[in-house]
């Protein structure tokens, strides 16, 4: 029953000085007169049972222990108020209420008694209370209590109430003892059962924490000094002592004065020092700068040196087109300055002779040239032949996702490289005859694999060589030999069945019905050639001649040298792809269209220095922010052109003399590529982009007009 397990304590009503004391029982627990001890304020709460149920001699014990207290009540009204005060401190929360209801819950507390000897503390002093009467040892709470409980005014209500023992013995809350009878009254509490927490699943530990509380507090300690003076028994020394006199006074002027004439020598110190560090850094710039144009004197000294020793020796030693165009453009130009000299000096019948034999000179030239050529075209065709082989025999690349290069050999690079190293044995000179005959043999036995007649013929004369080396024949005799085994065993490497990777890079495709497809007639060699055969200018409109006629016709007449126009190209092709924003019209402009602007419109000079030497200028963008075209380039050299990419304003950089030659060399490229049709399109985007920036210009001019009208 909740709050009515308590052990009994009687508190009699406001203004009565009625009390009862607890009755001892076995094992510190009392539980005599089950009334519930509550002010006179709250509501009537009445029990049936608590002494009814009692044996007469302990009924009659209690009504006396009542007379008796009465006199406790009579003391002063200050102890009164203490004891009625530490009384009502010790009665649990719950029991001050003034009703019961009818939900009642269980309690599950008990009044559990503490201190030494407390079982006969209370048989002694009901002894003394009580002589000569048997008190009751032993009471137990019975398992079920009646309790009367008032419903309304004048009605009751009886409420059977279960009593649940408990399981742990309460703990002493301590008490007081009045000091006139030496009763003892401890605090009794009840708690009703607490609610349990839910399981979560997981182990939870309880942790006290400690915070530290510091103050600070700043402290002067004391610290003890003396000092001591010569007096009559005491010697003190005076050999350290200094005699101090003052100086010559001086007013705040004068002080001033030497503070400000003190400052005016510092700056000049100072200035001095600056003016020294500024020289000094100015000289050693100017020893830079000289050190460097020095330096770059020499390296364009040695950069020229060296291209004129390359070009001589290409000259000397042609092995490429170039090579032999550079051969012809000089014999021009020396046929040329003979001819000039002829004319001037000489006259008739000697002048005619002069010619004669200055064409016989060039006759002569002219054969020398053909057979360095044909010398070159022999070397370069086995160069060819070498790079084609090797190339079948390259292993498939691929980038991994870290950027190394993975390689890996298929059946058809090792059978490649098998006949790579096969041919380089047999086109090699001057090996010792054992030697020459292992290649023979390893040649038979793979050229044994596919029966056909060009196998057959490789073997017979494979077989004729061997024969004739064992007759010790000459090697010089045996050469037409070889290269006919040569020529032999490479159409059997070109054979797709043979070497599978020679496939995809024969010019002739295995396929006839592929030449049907891009095959143009050349009206001039009267060939069907492919379409990569023709130089196409980009204003012609017909496919012309191919490039060997081309080739032809300039050896013959005209004699002329396309290196620098080329080497101009190739590095405008390059920096046009290291800007990546998709430029187009330099790969559709050719070399014939290149050789035109350079010497028709930028007249072979550079823009800004007039330089002449076309190895040293380069082609740049005049407005970097747009795609490179005709219309939008420069010719400058090497150094100009790089200062010329690092300006941001091209109107504050130059003048505007000279921004109108440059753009009136615009003008006429466009009128020369407005012929083209592939140029069309594109120079209606210029115009486009030309507007629209020359619109923005003249927004933003206005802007700024209007905005100094306002100010």
């Amino acid at each position: 029953m909740e709050d009515a397990s308590d052990s009994c304590f009687e508190v009699p009503p406001e203004g009565s000085g009625a009390e009862q004391p607890p009755a001892s029982s076995q094992g510190n627990a009392v539980g005599e007169a089950e009334k519930p001890l509550l002010p006179e304020s709250s509501g009537p709460v009445q029990s049936e049972e608590g002494c009814d149920q009692m044996p007469p001699q302990e009924q009659s014990i209690l009504e006396e222990q009542k007379q008796s207290s009465l006199a406790q009540w009579e003391q002063p009204e200050e102890v009164q108020r203490e004891e009625q005060t530490s009384q009502n401190s010790a009665l649990p929360e719950n029991t001050a209420s003034g009703t019961v209801t009818e939900n009642m819950t269980e309690d599950n507390e008990t009044i559990r008694r503490t201190g030494p000897n407390f079982e006969k503390t209370m048989q002694s002093e009901n002894q003394e209370h009580f002589p000569g009467k048997v008190v009751q040892q032993d009471y137990h709470m019975p398992d079920v209590i009646t309790v009367r409980v008032q419903t309304d005014s004048d009605s009751f209500q009886e409420v059977v109430v279960k009593i649940e023992r408990p399981t742990y013995n309460k703990p002493f809350l301590g008490g007081f003892r009045n000091m006139r009878t030496g009763v003892e009254f401890h605090n009794a509490g009840s708690q009703t059962r607490c609610k349990k927490r839910p399981n979560k699943g997981t182990q939870s530990f309880c942790r006290e924490t400690q915070t530290v509380w510091e103050k600070n507090k700043p402290q002067q300690t004391r610290n003890t000094t003396s000092t001591q003076m010569t007096k009559i028994g005491l010697y003190v020394s005076n050999m350290t002592d200094k005699l101090i006199s003052p100086g010559k006074y001086f007013t705040a002027e004068e002080y001033h004065k030497r503070r400000l004439e003190a400052v005016i020598v510092l700056q000049k110190y100072f200035r001095r020092w600056h003016a020294i560090n500024v020289v000094q850094n100015l000289r050693e710039q100017k020893r830079l700068r000289l050190l460097w144009e020095a330096h770059e004197e020499l390296r364009k000294k040695n950069e020229k040196e060296e291209k004129l020793r390359r070009e001589y020796e290409r000259k000397l030693n042609p092995k490429t087109k170039e090579d032999f165009e550079l051969l012809y453009h000089d014999l021009e130009l020396w046929m040329q300055e003979e001819t000039e000299r002829i004319n001037r000096t000489l006259t008739g019948a000697e002048r005619k002779a002069a010619l004669c034999a200055l064409l016989e000179q060039e006759a002569q030239l002219i054969a020398c040239f053909g057979r360095h050529k044909l010398n070159a075209n022999e070397e370069n065709q086995h160069k060819a032949i070498l790079h084609l082989l090797d190339k079948c025999a390259q292993p498939k690349r691929w980038k991994a996702y870290d950027g190394k290069i993975t390689e890996m050999d298929t059946q058809d690079t090792l059978r490649a490289r098998e006949l790579l190293e096969i041919y380089r044995s047999i086109s090699t000179k001057d090996i010792p005859k054992d030697e020459r005959t292992d290649v023979l043999l390893t040649l038979r036995c793979t050229v044994k694999e596919h029966e056909c007649k060009l196998t057959q013929e490789i073997v017979e004369l494979i077989d004729r060589e061997i024969d004739l080396i064992s007759r010790e024949v000459k090697e010089c005799n045996l050469e037409g030999l070889r290269k006919r085994i040569c020529t032999l065993f490479l159409q059997y490497i070109k054979i797709p069945k043979v070497n599978p990777k020679v496939a995809g890079l024969l010019k002739v495709p295995q396929d006839p019905l592929k030449l049907y497809k891009n095959v143009y007639f050349c009206h001039s060699c009267e060939n069907y050639l492919p379409s990569t055969e023709f130089l196409i200018p980009a204003n012609s409109h017909t496919i012309g001649r191919c490039r060997l006629c081309y080739k032809l016709d300039n050896e013959a007449r005209r004699r002329e040298s396309y290196l620098k126009y080329r080497l101009i190209l190739e590095n405008l092709r390059k920096s046009e792809a290291d800007y990546q924003d998709d430029s187009q019209i330099v790969f559709l402009v050719q070399l014939t269209d290149l050789q035109y602007m350079i010497e028709n419109i930028w007249n072979c000079q550079s823009a800004l220095s007039a330089w002449g030497e076309l190895y040293d200028l380069v082609m740049v963008r005049w407005d970097k922010q747009h795609e490179w075209s005709p219309w939008n380039t420069i010719l400058l050299t090497k150094e100009e052109a790089d200062a010329h990419l690092k300006l941001c304003n091209l109107q504050e950089a130059y003048e505007a003399a000279f921004i109108f030659r440059i753009k009136q060399k615009h003008i006429r490229a466009k009128n020369y590529f407005a012929q083209i049709p592939a140029m069309s399109s594109f120079l209606h985007r210029s115009d486009n982009q030309a507007n629209a920036s020359s619109y923005k210009t003249h927004n933003s001019s206005m802007k700024s007009t209007e905005v100094k009208e306002v100010h």
